[in-house]
C-alpha cells in the first residue's frame, strides 16, 4: 500500500486503558509490506514495547509534534486470521475489555514481547506434544450414538450449534471422534476444550489412539517455548486439545469445535480478561460458519434454556455405552449419626462390602487439608486469615494453616493468641484428615489422596491414575478435580461424604453446581461390569432438589431449578453485570460504586435495574476491602449499550485511580 509520510499508526498496546495511541511511523518504513494486524515496537511510558497495528490514519487528536515515533514495525503474517480478529472484535465490544489487553494478552508471551513467529527448538522429550500414532479400532457405536453423530454430520459445512445430553458413561467422546473423523476427511481441522489441564493429557491419548493424525495440546501449564511451538503447529495440526484459552488458537482450516463438560465453571477466566470460552465457542463457530459441540451429562441451565428456545439442537445419550447400568443412589441420613472424621457407621461397613468384592472405592470430599477450621476450646477462638475474611484451613502434614484465598501460610501455634489456652482442636474433615482415618480402619488396602495438595508435582496426577487402573490403590480420596472425565472400571463405590455444602449458599448457583457436583461424581461409578452404588451422606435427607436429583435425575433437577429461576428472574432470564471495587481502605470501594451507581442512571439505566452496592459475601481479600454492584436488565442490549459508556467513563473518574476495580458481564462467581 502505498501512504503519504503524513499517515499515522494507531496501535493498541496491552494497558487498561479502552483506546489506542497514535504514533508516527518509524523513519525508512516500507509501506508495501505493511498489513493491519502486525506488531510494533513502540516507546510507551519511557520503554519500548510490543503493540498491534490496528489501522493507518490520516488524522490524530493529538498534536503531530507531540506524537512519538514507532521504532519498529515487524513484518510478518498479522498474528490473528480475519475471523479471529473479528472474534477479539467481539470480545472487546461484549465484555468490555481494553483493546490492546485483548489483542495482545491472549496470544503466547513470547509473541508480546516481540519475538518472531518460528518455532522455537524443542529438547527432547519436551515441548507440546504432538504425535502420529497407529490408528486403533473403531468402537462400534450403539444407536443412540449413531443418531447423535448422524443428525451433526447431516451438515458440516454451515454453523449450528448441538447440545448433546449423556449420562455419565453414555459414551459422548465416542461420538466426538466419529464426528471428528468425517471432518479430517473433509480436510478440516477439530479443536477440543476441556475445562482443567488434568484432562488434556487422556482426551489427546484418546483421539490420538484413533486417528493416525498430527495433533497439538495446549494450556496455561506449558513453558513459554512450549506454548509458542504449540501456537505454531495448532495453525495445520488436525486436531488441537485445550483449555479454555484454546478458544482464540489460529487454525488454517477449522472445520469443527467441541466443548466437553460445558457446564463447568472452569470455562469462565474469573480474572483479567474475563471471558466464558463456552459462549465464545458459539461465536467462533458462528464467525467460521462450522459446527459446534457442547457435551455433558449434567448442562448448564443457559444451554438447556438455549436449547428450548431452539438455538442449540438438543441430543440425548440416556444409557450407559457399554449397557452398564446406573449405579443404585442411596441418601444416608446422619443427622443422629456418630461420625469418626467424617466417616458414618454405615458408610465403613459399606467400603468394606466392596472391597471384599475387590471394588475399589472413590470418597469425595470437597475440601483439601486436614481440618478446614482450628478452634480454642477453652474461649472459641478461631484462626481466621489476618489477610482474608476466611477460617485457616490446617494442614497436617506441613504443620501450618493456609488461606485458600490469598494463599499465606502461618505457622501453627501450641497456644491459643487470645486466651493462651493449649486446647486448640481441629474442626471439621478435610482430604488429608480423611486419609488418615481410612489408613487406620483399612490399613492393608492401598489408600490414595488426589486434591490440589498431592497433586502438585509435575506428571503426579498422570501416576496417580495409573496407580488407580493397576489396582495398586483401592481406596481413593478425592475433591472436585476426582469428579468428571476419568473412567475407572473396577470402581464400584462412590461416597460423597458432605453433601450440604451447596444447599443454603448465598450464591444463587450453587444449588446447580451442587447437582452437577454429585451426578459427576456418582457416575465413576459402576461403568464395567460391576454393579455401582452411590452412597450420600446428609443431614438433610427430605430436601426436596435432593430427591428430585436422586429419584428423578438430572433433567428434572434441571428443570424445577429452571422454573425457579424464572419466578425470581434470575439467569438465564435476566442479564447481568457485575462491577467490583477493591482497597486498603474500607470506604473506597463503596465510595466509588456509589458515584458508578449514579453515573450508570445518567446512562440509561433504571434505579431498579441496579443492586447495591453492597459488601462482596467475602468482605476482605488478601487484605483489601471489597464491595461491589449489581447491574440486571431484561433486555441484553439494554445491559450492553449502558454499559459501553459507562465503562468510558469510569477509565475518566478520578476515584477510579483509588480502587481496584473490574467488571464481570455474565458472571459465574457472585462471591
Amino acid at each position: 500500500m502505498n501512504q503519504q509520510s503524513s499517515s499515522i499508526l494507531r496501535v493498541a498496546v496491552d494497558t487498561p486503558l479502552h483506546r489506542s495511541f497514535d504514533y508516527l511511523p518509524p523513519m525508512d518504513v516500507d509501506w508495501d509490506r505493511i498489513q493491519i494486524g502486525q506488531r510494533v515496537r513502540v516507546p510507551f511510558r519511557n520503554k519500548i514495547i510490543t503493540g498491534m497495528l490496528m489501522s493507518i490514519e490520516q488524522e490524530t487528536s493529538v498534536p503531530k509534534n507531540k506524537l512519538k515515533q514507532a521504532e519498529e514495525v515487524i513484518i510478518e503474517t498479522p498474528i490473528w486470521t480475519p475471523s479471529l480478529t473479528k472474534l477479539l472484535q467481539f470480545v472487546q465490544d461484549y465484555y468490555h475489555q481494553p483493546v490492546g489487553e485483548v489483542m495482545m494478552g491472549l496470544m503466547p508471551k513470547w509473541l508480546r514481547e516481540g519475538r518472531p513467529q518460528v518455532m522455537p527448538k524443542q529438547r527432547a522429550g519436551k515441548g507440546a506434544k504432538v504425535a502420529v500414532n497407529q490408528r486403533l479400532k473403531v468402537v462400534e457405536l450403539n444407536q443412540e450414538q449413531q443418531q447423535a453423530s448422524a443428525r451433526i454430520k447431516e451438515d458440516l459445512e454451515h454453523f449450528h450449534g448441538y447440545l448433546i445430553q449423556g449420562v455419565t458413561g453414555s459414551g459422548k467422546t465416542e461420538v466426538y471422534m466419529d464426528v471428528v473423523e468425517a471432518v479430517l476427511a473433509r480436510g478440516k481441522q477439530a479443536l477440543i476444550l476441556v475445562p482443567e489441564i488434568g484432562l488434556t493429557p487422556q482426551t489427546l491419548d484418546r483421539f490420538q489412539q484413533r486417528f493416525n493424525e498430527p495433533a497439538v495440546l495446549l494450556h496455561s501449564g506449558l513453558s513459554h517455548g512450549q506454548r509458542l511451538r504449540a501456537w505454531m503447529q495448532a495453525k495445520t495440526a488436525s486436531i488441537v486439545v485445550g483449555t479454555r484459552s484454546a478458544i482464540f488458537t489460529p487454525m488454517d482450516k477449522l472445520g469443527l469445535i467441541i466443548v466437553d463438560e460445558e457446564h463447568d465453571m472452569s470455562f469462565k477466566q474469573q480474572d483479567s480478561l474475563r471471558y466464558s470460552a463456552r459462549d465464545l465457542s458459539i461465536v467462533r463457530g458462528n464467525l467460521e460458519n462450522i459446527p459446534v459441540i457442547l457435551g455433558s451429562a449434567t448442562p448448564s441451565l443457559e444451554s438447556l434454556h438455549n436449547a428450548q428456545r431452539e438455538r442449540y439442537e438438543l441430543l440425548h445419550l440416556s444409557r450407559r455405552a457399554s449397557n452398564a447400568q446406573p449405579p443404585a443412589m442411596n441418601i444416608l441420613d446422619i443427622r443422629d449419626a456418630q461420625l469418626e472424621e467424617g466417616l458414618s457407621a454405615s458408610l465403613l461397613e459399606g467400603i468394606q462390602r466392596h472391597l471384599s468384592r475387590q471394588g475399589q472405592i472413590l470418597l469425595f470430599i470437597n475440601r483439601r487439608g486436614y481440618a478446614p477450621c482450628l478452634i480454642c476450646h477453652s474461649c472459641g477462638y478461631l484462626a481466621e486469615c489476618r489477610r482474608c475474611d476466611v477460617k485457616l484451613t490446617l494442614h497436617s502434614q506441613s504443620n501450618r494453616l493456609h488461606c485458600h484465598q490469598c494463599d499465606k501460610i502461618y505457622p501453627l501455634q501450641k497456644h491459643c493468641p487470645r486466651c493462651g489456652g493449649e486446647k486448640l482442636i481441629p474442626l471439621g474433615a478435610g482430604t488429608e484428615r480423611i486419609e488418615q482415618a481410612l489408613r487406620r480402619h483399612f490399613p492393608c488396602e492401598g489408600v490414595l489422596r488426589i486434591d490440589a495438595d498431592s497433586t502438585r508435582t509435575k506428571g503426579s496426577m498422570e501416576e496417580y491414575l495409573q496407580t488407580i487402573r493397576d489396582g495398586r490403590a483401592n481406596i481413593l480420596i478425592g475433591t472436585q478435580m476426582m469428579a468428571k472425565g476419568h473412567d475407572f472400571p473396577n470402581l464400584t463405590l462412590v461416597a460423597i461424604l458432605d453433601a450440604d455444602y451447596g444447599l443454603f449458599s448465598a450464591d444463587f448457583r450453587a444449588i446447580e453446581r451442587f447437582g452437577q457436583i454429585i451426578v459427576q461424581v456418582a457416575g465413576r461409578a459402576g461403568r464395567a461390569e460391576k454393579p455401582g452404588e452411590v452412597i450420600i451422606q446428609t443431614r438433610h435427607p427430605d430436601y426436596p432438589l435432593l430427591q428430585t436429583l436422586t429419584q428423578k435425575g438430572y433433567s428434572a433437577f434441571a428443570k424445577q431449578i429452571l422454573q425457579e429461576r424464572e419466578q425470581a428472574s434470575l439467569p438465564p432470564y435476566l442479564y447481568m453485570a457485575l462491577i467490583r471495587a477493591e482497597a486498603f481502605d474500607e470506604q473506597l470501594p463503596q465510595q466509588f460504586l456509589q458515584q458508578v451507581k449514579g453515573l450508570a442512571q445518567d446512562h440509561g439505566l433504571q434505579p431498579l435495574n441496579i443492586m447495591g452496592p453492597i459488601t462482596a459475601p467475602m468482605a476482605r481479600r488478601a487484605g483489601r476491602h471489597r464491595a461491589q454492584l449489581l447491574i440486571r436488565t431484561t433486555e441484553r442490549g439494554q445491559l450492553q449499550q449502558s454499559l459501553k459508556p459507562l465503562t468510558r467513563a469510569l477509565e475518566n473518574m478520578k476515584e477510579s485511580r483509588k480502587v481496584r476495580w473490574s467488571l464481570d458481564v455474565d458472571p459465574m462467581d457472585m462471591m
